[in-house]
């Protein structure tokens, strides 16, 4: 009887887990790659970025119908290449082991160290948002720590994907770097794999399920997840100044971005100012909606998931606003207008779940407290924007609500700073990367005791006796 022929979906997976088992055996064979070879891989990353800068950014457009290249430059190929450039630097220092306390009257002569090595084998599973940025910069973070990646992209990325499998070879081997396209909803496959670490941007209910499957293997995960991240523009904050930059990261990538405003506070006299400077705005920017420089959204699911949650706030009482001239555009290039919602209550889809999409829902409030209360009565955001003057009412916002990371007086610009951890807590996410945490999470910070030429703890090894016992008293009342 002739053998069953595998079908494309099983195909799939036998070719994963054979990547996986061939990066694993390679691990195995050099476990420790020194720092002038973590430094070629990482400038070999750098080139496959730069060598192919015009092909990725067109492969990022024809994924989303529409993709503003000055969008995808800054966000992903600059922060991307400046990224690799700061790690580089910084990366000597990174891998020295760690000289740590050691207490002498216990152990004399001891020495002790922590010492970062590879973990081996991470698996990277990538959304379709920005996927040249969060395909690379955690690669960033991968390679400094010596390690080899799979990375599985979207299947809403099949443009991207496809080049980058393309080209990878001719600047890393299988054994180094894979990527993975996701043609066959092999998700679940992939994170049940035995990865040392398993990294996953995405949405809350997905990141459980990944969560599930590593658990079988006792894989630690690093979730980077969404949520409703809220503004909070206080009193003392100009308005004008406020609504520029809200708006420009409000409508950057068209608002599908994790760390995006999902809602604003503001004190109730101001919201007028607010909608009129923001209404001027959308139109000086974006006079043309169907202009390249304002992003598609990325399907036509999720497009007519925006018109839902637009009509679901008319139909319960939102006051809704279509910032743009031009009307509802061209439903063909999935070009969605701008829109504020006022008048917003709990029971409304916008302010029940992320909405990843230029929708802006407006709350007002009369004391700070009651921002405060509202915020801590939901999930942990994955960010938080206080716009204010006044340190102290900063620090009350930054004291009193947990949230993955904050931008004071402007949005999102936590996320590229190198020198600070990128992550979420809560429902928002957990672990971090970018810089220096990435180099850690990465690696197994490993501790090293080292015994001096004199062991102190030989008085107290058996038979004990009431020497024993008062060199222990002693001790205990020096501890104290």
């Amino acid at each position: 009887m002739s053998a069953k022929t595998p079908t494309p979906r099983e195909h799939t997976v036998h070719t994963l887990t054979q990547s996986f088992e061939s990066q694993r055996r390679a691990y195995l064979n050099d476990p420790v790659p020194g720092l002038a070879a973590r430094i070629q891989h990482l400038r070999a990353l750098s080139r496959l970025v730069q060598d192919h800068q015009d092909a990725i950014i067109k492969a990022i457009s024809d994924d989303f119908g529409n993709r503003s290249s000055t969008e995808t430059l800054f966000c992903e190929i600059f922060l991307v290449l400046d990224g690799i450039k700061d790690t580089i630097k910084h990366l000597k220092r990174w891998m020295k082991p760690q000289r740590r306390h050691v207490k002498q009257m216990l152990y004399p002569g001891s020495k002790n160290k922590v010492i970062p090595q590879p973990l081996g084998v991470v698996g990277v599973i990538v959304p379709w948002n920005f996927p040249a940025n969060l395909t690379f910069a955690p690669l960033t973070s991968i390679f400094a720590a010596g390690n080899r990646a799979v990375v599985k992209l979207s299947d809403r990325s099949g443009h991207f994907v496809r080049l980058l499998k393309r080209v990878a070879g001719d600047y890393f081997p299988p054994e180094k770097l894979v990527f993975v396209e996701d043609e066959h909803e092999i998700g679940p496959d992939f994170s049940a794999l035995p990865f040392d670490h398993l990294l996953f941007t995405g949405s809350g209910q997905t990141g459980r399920a990944v969560m599930a499957n590593a658990a079988a293997n006792l894989t630690p995960v690093t979730l980077e997840l969404g949520g409703k991240s809220p503004a909070i523009v206080a009193e003392d904050y100009p308005i004008e100044i406020a609504a520029e930059r809200l708006m420009y990261w409000k409508l950057l990538n068209a608002g599908q971005i994790c760390t995006s405003v999902d809602y604003l506070f503001l004190p109730e006299a101001r919201v007028s100012a607010f909608v009129d400077k923001a209404k001027h705005l959308v139109n000086q920017r974006y006079p043309d909606l169907q202009s390249s420089d304002y992003t598609s959204i990325i399907d036509e699911r999720s497009y007519q998931r925006l018109w839902a949650t637009v009509d679901d706030a008319r139909e319960k009482g939102a006051t809704v606003i279509n910032m743009a001239e031009g009307g509802e555009g061209d439903g063909s290039l999935r070009k969605f207008p701008p829109h504020i919602l006022l008048n917003v209550t709990d029971d409304m889809l916008v302010m029940q779940r992320e909405i990843f999409g230029p929708l802006l829902p407006i709350k007002t409030y009369r004391k700070r407290e009651e921002v405060v209360e509202y915020i801590k009565g939901r999930d942990r955001p994955l960010a938080l924007y206080p716009f204010t003057k006044s340190a102290q009412t900063r620090d009350y916002y930054i004291e009193r609500i947990i949230s993955g990371g904050v931008s004071v007086n402007n949005c999102i610009l936590h996320v590229a700073q190198h020198d600070m951890p990128f992550g979420g807590v809560g429902a928002s996410g957990m672990g971090h990367y970018h810089g220096y945490e990435g180099f850690t999470t990465f690696s197994k910070l490993r501790p090293v005791f080292q015994q001096g030429f004199f062991d102190g703890l030989k008085p107290l090894m058996p038979p004990y006796t009431t020497t024993t016992s008062k060199i222990l008293n002693f001790m205990i009342r020096l501890a104290r």
